[in-house]
């Protein structure tokens, strides 16, 4: 099972679903892989989720909560998709997956633990629902129509940074496949040409690539793409001069 969340790596939620699936489903292993995905932006990790998911196997069960209407009419969800599960919030954070995804089918999540809290359904609903999945057992659930809980008006990529890293790359929600591999990139008013690597330019200088899972990336050689123009999630990203 792999944890995708925006928990951030302190605090007390993460461990709290670790302690319950090391309880409930000792013989399943789990990877906490990501927890900063944008923060309160399920729009942003919608992409992330989308290309990075994609490098694990079939078989896999992602508990994914980015989940800022937690507590509110929002559906929970298990999706389906190219023989993963994808479980948590029906709150467009599967919907890229599902689009870019021909076989993926939407469940309404219908099972009720006897304690839901209103504000940590990632421990009390969509930690139990996984586990079972990750177990091989059945989970009550209802199949629910292709346009269920869907966000039609969000693009196919995103032009805008989804995910800086610790050393301050800026990843966008743009696939570098559907894009000139020569284009120049405008951020924050200044152009940004493309290279293949980061030996490609000089110590300090910005570019663009394609990172190792596809999507488009800003960096500085040996220094902060976000420092050097002041960057964070959502922001723009100019496709072309």
């Amino acid at each position: 099972m792999i944890l995708f969340t925006d928990f951030g790596p302190s605090g007390l939620y993460t461990g709290q679903m670790l302690a319950y699936l090391a309880d409930r489903v000792p013989s399943v292993p789990v990877i906490d892989w990501l927890d900063d995905a944008p923060r309160q932006n399920p729009k942003a990790a919608a992409y992330l989720l989308a290309a990075y998911s994609a490098v694990f196997p079939a078989g896999s069960v992602f508990l994914a909560v980015v989940d800022p209407g937690v507590g509110s009419d929002r559906p929970p969800a298990a999706v389906s998709a190219g023989g993963k599960w994808f479980v948590g919030p029906a709150n467009g954070l599967f919907e890229i997956i599902q689009r870019r995804t021909p076989d993926s089918a939407a469940h309404e999540i219908t099972w009720r633990p006897g304690r839901l809290s209103r504000t940590f359904h990632g421990r009390d609903l969509f930690a139990p629902v996984a586990g079972s999945l990750a177990a091989g057992e059945s989970v009550e659930m209802e199949q629910r129509p292709p346009d269920w809980a869907r966000r039609p008006d969000w693009p196919d990529d995103l032009a805008e940074i989804v995910y800086i890293d610790s050393f301050g790359n800026a990843i966008t929600g743009i696939r570098a496949g559907t894009i000139d591999g020569e284009i120049e990139l405008t951020v924050k008013r200044r152009y940004v040409d493309h290279a293949e690597t980061y030996s490609r330019v000089p110590p300090g200088e910005p570019f663009w690539y394609e990172n190792s899972n596809g999507l488009v990336e800003i960096a500085v050689n040996r220094g902060s793409a976000a420092e050097r123009f002041d960057l964070g999630i959502g922001s723009p990203v100019g496709l072309g001069g």
